[in-house]
């Protein structure tokens, strides 16, 4: 199996070559598209997040139920962006991104004609939501096989940065959803939605280095690399903080401090837009100084900054250290799409869909469980402290392989 990885004994120095300008070594508007796909259906994915609210009461949802309605779409997403994987893989990144756009906005169009009445629904309609979440395993690979590895880390954290679509459901969501009605806000997403999608039709292109396509089989070789086990972990961390966030800090702000869906709204995209607006500079980070170092920041902050939020009284406090966790998981996840091309280069496109499963696996862990921590002890702090741990167990792991990943990983960045 061809992959970035060898053993640096018996090897002689090569010259280096010439830096290329990141402005110049791929294809922009390439990455302009992957931005806008990814950007617009991280917007939708997380939809249910500011609006539960206002589901819930509708429809009388218990806490738990809440925590499952918006942890469903992230779960659908987790387990859709494997299908992605192998279809980037044998079908290429544009047409695979083409066909998820058409089944979201499709479903999104059909939930507004028909109305969303029960519990049922609101998680049929998560699951046609997963669809929009597992575009990760399409934009990144459509940006990444333009670039070296030199610029993997900011080609993936620029590429990335639409995560920032979820600061546009939770400006604009609620708002509308208190002028026309929640259930309208489905049909509503549907003329962004449509609106990308001709423009990605139109300026994205596959690079034309794309790998052969291979046996079914051959595609879950990495599971067989403990690379990949400790690649995925570190991501269902970072990202599952940050979705996991994302989509239950409505829920939060409106049962913890009694603010209107709209202000919950507008506190949720604060944070998250500090989330997003950090991840192609974690991109950088880790190229400039190696992903490893940036990464064993970014999780102790992480864990510092959940454990705090578990005991903040006030709103202000609460608010300072969600800002606080979203920047260092924002920055971590563009850390760990620093190393992925660098140990899995052949096998880009499913590696970007088994690590952003993980990821979409552990925001439906943090969503689902701050649920569940609320209707059995009636407070969030559980669910927090408990993923501070796992970021504490993330940087354990990180510690035990990070002499081995220098020692053996010859990419040419650094890690």
């Amino acid at each position: 199996m061809a992959t970035a990885y060898w053993d640096r004994e018996g090897q002689e120095a090569e010259p280096a070559a010439p830096a290329t300008s990141f402005w110049k070594a791929g294809h922009m508007p390439t990455l302009i598209a992957a931005f806008l796909y990814f950007d617009l259906a991280f917007m939708v994915w997380v939809l249910l997040g500011p609006l539960a609210p206002m589901i819930s009461k509708t429809l009388m949802l218990t806490p738990a139920e809440k925590g499952l309605m918006v942890a469903t779409p992230t779960l659908a997403g987790a387990l859709l962006r494997v299908v992605n994987g192998l279809l980037v893989d044998r079908i290429g990144p544009k047409r695979s991104g083409a066909i998820s756009q058409i089944i979201v906005i499709a479903g999104l169009f059909t939930a507004w004609a028909m109305g969303v009445n029960s519990f049922g629904g609101t998680l049929a309609l998560g699951v046609i939501l997963g669809f929009a979440g597992a575009s990760f395993a399409i934009a990144l690979p459509l940006a990444s096989r333009w670039y070296p590895a030199e610029h993997q880390g900011k080609a993936m954290g620029l590429a990335g940065m639409g995560n920032s679509g979820t600061v546009l459901a939770s400006l604009f969501a609620p708002m509308l959803a208190k002028l026309f009605g929640w259930n309208a806000v489905l049909g509503l997403a549907c003329i962004p939605l449509s609106i990308v999608f001709v423009i990605y039709m139109i300026m994205a292109k596959d690079a034309p280095n794309a790998p052969a396509p291979k046996k079914m089989i051959d595609y879950f070789e990495p599971l067989k690399q403990g690379d990949a086990w400790w690649l995925m972990g570190l991501y269902s961390v970072t990202f599952g903080g940050f979705v996991g966030l994302a989509a239950s800090l409505p829920i939060y702000f409106t049962d913890q401090f009694g603010l209107t869906p709209i202000i919950a709204g507008y506190c949720t995209a604060g944070c998250v837009f500090a989330g997003s607006l950090v991840r192609p500079m974690g991109g950088a980070l880790a190229d400039k100084i190696g992903g490893v170092k940036t990464l064993t920041m970014v999780l102790i902050v992480a864990a510092l900054a959940l454990a705090g939020v578990s005991y903040a009284t006030t709103l202000v406090g609460a608010l300072g250290f969600f800002v606080l966790a979203m920047l260092a998981l924002g920055t971590g996840n563009g850390s760990v799409f620093q190393l992925v091309p660098q140990r899995f280069q052949a096998e880009i496109g499913v590696m970007t869909g088994l690590v952003g499963m993980a990821g979409g696996i552990g925001g439906f862990y943090l969503a689902s469980s701050l649920g569940l921590a609320k209707q059995m002890t009636g407070s969030f702090a559980p669910g927090f402290l408990i993923f501070a741990g796992l970021a504490l167990v993330a940087l354990a792991g990180l510690t035990l392989v990070k002499a081995r990943w220098r020692a053996t990983w010859t990419s040419g960045a650094r890690i």
